[in-house]
């Protein structure tokens, strides 16, 4: 993490620096000269110990300013200071902002091609005059020498200054035009300091771009987590970890792709904007389209339209996109997120498994290169075949109730619930069992009370019932069940998937019922905590569920018999991250507003 400090080399207090900043440009030197910005990163090998980058001395080395450079005002003068420097080097016949710059090898190529340079020694043949560009973070100034540390994506290199080797002024640039943040473009020949510092000794730079605003220090911005969220371009400056992890995510969603189409999967597009909000049990963003004078809903999920696409003729089906739902913010869910849905023609739920595991493994060893990985101090064993067992068997196994021996009465299955779980539960629980109206609904809500917290290591949870279901082909075994599973990893689901239905009649029947149970539910005759309140309505449910007409109709033309499978990839990447909250892994997190 960089930590930018400010140096003074004398007992001149820091408004003397900004007063001496707004002197004319024929002295633009003489404002550096006061100062020595640095950027200390654990992450670089420039660091304060380093003969070659010339520590600054005097007085002032281990003070930091009264004020912190992320306060307004700091920020506003520094600000001020950068705007007069692009004024200076305009006057010069300088772009502060250029078009662009040839490069010949990125940070990480160099490092690599002249790893084995021996300490003091200069290369400069032909082939070793190299050119470079990317973002300065740290800067030193000693008598004669500068040194900066250049970053590009790849990585750093220092950049040797040396003032009998610059042409013209381009040294007393560096002092006076120079700051921590701004990009440059340089070009030299390659030089392993004494201390073992492989270095681009310069022939000549160019600022390709002025920053005009200070980076943050360690104790204003880094560590605050909302303002990281919030300015995002900032965190991944000041946090190279922070990018590695969209570039893992990038990573992990090419692996994906990599492998559906190496099984013959093909990618689709389906709408964003659809007629009716349906695939799923979720409040929708709602939009209105001005030309069709009608309401349009963000989707919740991609299924019904990929189905559609099986109906259409196609066997092997995938879209990755983003789901949108207006529902509630936590280190676990975030209003728009992206998902991987996939369905395949002549196959159940048991085939969804295997390719579960195939995709997650293949993204660990991607990533990872290996199948053993820690989560949060967890260690995670990912090693096939994965646990796969029953809901009710998992239920039984960790609560001690057989759902199976409740009987048909659902009021005394709750009352039983309520006795043998009754000191582990808190009130909220408590009311969610009350409000169970069926042993479908009641199980489940054991299960995530109890048993999914539990699931560390990867586990497919089998069968659900049918009345949370909606979508799933009824068991051909089991009665009042659903051959359906979801897998989970760390107590969080990262997928869910069907034998799917295609009985247009049933599915039909099951949409109604879902409407019906969420209207009256809607209108207050049956509230979220179980209660009879005529007249009152629930926020929770105050949204319209839709029927959408046209995936009945898809579904009475025929579709073949299929499995789908939905695949969280936010959650994914958290997982081969190790990142604790959804927030790390989505660039850019819908946040509330500043106040």
């Amino acid at each position: 993490m960089e930590t930018l400090r400010l140096w003074t080399l004398g007992s001149q207090p820091l408004k003397h620096l900004f007063r001496l900043a707004s002197s004319s440009a024929a002295t633009p030197r003489r404002t550096p000269s006061r100062v020595v910005l640095r950027c200390c990163s654990s992450s670089t090998a420039t660091t304060s110990g380093n003969v070659d980058q010339g520590p600054p001395k005097g007085p002032g080395r281990n003070r930091r300013s009264s004020s912190s450079s992320s306060s307004t005002s700091d920020r506003e003068a520094v600000r001020a200071i950068r705007l007069k420097k692009v004024e200076e080097l305009r006057s010069k016949g300088l772009d502060p902002y250029a078009y662009g710059w040839d490069r010949t090898h990125s940070a990480d190529q160099l490092q690599n091609l002249y790893k084995n340079l021996e300490n003091g020694v200069e290369l400069n043949g032909e082939k070793d005059q190299v050119s470079v560009a990317g973002r300065i973070i740290a800067r030193r100034t000693f008598g004669k020498l500068a040194f900066l540390t250049l970053r590009d994506d790849s990585g750093t290199i220092q950049l040797y200054c040396d003032k009998e080797r610059l042409p013209d002024d381009q040294f007393e640039q560096v002092k006076a035009f120079v700051d921590i943040g701004d990009i440059l473009g340089a070009r030299g020949s390659i030089k392993r300091t004494e201390k073992g510092e492989l270095s681009i000794y310069l022939n000549s730079f160019v600022i390709l771009t002025k920053s005009l605003l200070p980076l943050p220090d360690k104790y204003h911005g880094l560590t605050d987590i909302d303002k990281r969220y919030r300015q995002r371009y900032v965190d991944m400056i000041a946090n190279p970890e922070v990018a590695d992890v969209f570039r893992k995510r990038a990573k992990i969603v090419s692996e994906i792709r990599t492998t559906m189409d190496s099984l013959g999967f093909v990618e689709v597009e389906t709408p964003v904007l659809q007629g009716a909000a349906g695939g799923a049990e979720a409040r929708p963003f709602i939009t209105y389209h001005n030309s069709l004078q009608r309401d349009l809903y963000l989707r919740i999920a991609t299924e019904l339209h990929l189905k559609r696409m099986l109906v259409g003729g196609f066997e092997k089906v995938y879209e990755i996109g983003r789901i949108f739902r207006n529902e509630g913010i936590s280190t676990r869910h975030n209003p728009e997120f992206t998902t991987i849905e996939m369905y395949e023609a002549y196959s159940d739920y048991q085939s969804m498994m295997n390719l579960a595991e195939e995709i997650v493994t293949r993204c660990a060893l991607a990533v990872h290169g290996k199948l053993t990985i820690d989560y949060q101090g967890n260690e995670i064993c990912l090693e096939r075949p994965w646990r796969r067992d029953t809901m009710h068997n998992l239920v039984k196994e960790t609560s001690g109730i057989d759902f199976n021996e409740l009987g048909s009465d659902v009021d005394v299955a709750k009352k039983i619930t309520l006795s043998t779980l009754g000191n582990n539960l808190d009130n909220n629980d408590k009311a969610s069992i009350e409000a169970c109206q069926s042993h479908g609904h009641l199980l489940n809500e054991v299960f995530e009370i109890v048993v999914e917290p539990k699931l560390v290591q990867p586990t497919f949870v089998l069968d659900y019932p049918i009345e949370i279901s909606p979508l799933a082909k009824p068991h051909r075994r089991f009665t009042g069940l659903t051959e359906r599973f979801e897998l989970f990893i760390c107590g969080r689901e990262l997928g869910n998937a069907f034998s799917e239905l295609t009985d247009p009649i049933d599915q039909r029947g099951r949409f109604e019922y879902q409407i019906r149970e969420h209207e009256k539910k809607r209108e207050g005759t049956i509230s979220a905590d179980g209660d009879k309140k005529e007249g009152v309505q629930n926020d929770d449910v105050s949204y319209e569920v839709t029927l959408d007409d046209d995936f009945l109709t898809a579904l009475e033309y025929g579709m073949p018999p299929a499995s789908g499978m939905g695949l969280g990839i936010d959650r994914l990447v958290m997982l081969l991250t190790n990142s604790p909250s959804i927030r790390d892994v989505i660039a850019f997190p819908v946040l509330k507003l500043q106040q």
